[in-house]
């Protein structure tokens, strides 16, 4: 059994949606780093659908630029979990907080 590509698009829009409303609503770095990687990920899935909806098109012959595009995604996401946190750590030993108000000005 095989889900169809238009219920991957239609999950991918979902998490983006989700990813991108928690990105520009929450004040913490750490939930914001998340809603990104949430935006990423969903990205990756809209890649994995329309390559597998061009597969099904075209004939048996796999179309394997989807996943390269993923493989390319995780690999940014992945560095920019690791600067991501990085900051964040740097952050938290300099202002005692990790919330997007306290840190607005980074002058002190």
């Amino acid at each position: 059994m095989s889900v169809p590509p238009s219920h991957i698009f239609l999950l991918a829009a979902l998490l983006f949606a989700i990813g991108a409303a928690g990105f520009f609503l929450r004040r913490n770095v750490i939930v914001v780093l998340m809603c990104i990687e949430l935006m990423l990920n969903a990205a990756n899935l809209t890649f994995l659908a329309a390559s597998r909806m061009h597969t099904l098109a075209h004939g048996a012959r796999p179309d394997l630029q989807g996943p390269i595009f993923a493989i390319f995604v995780i690999v940014i996401a992945a560095v920019e979990a690791a600067v991501g946190l990085a900051l964040v750590i740097a952050l938290y030993r300099n202002k005692q907080t990790v919330s997007l108000d306290d840190v607005a000005d980074l002058k002190d």
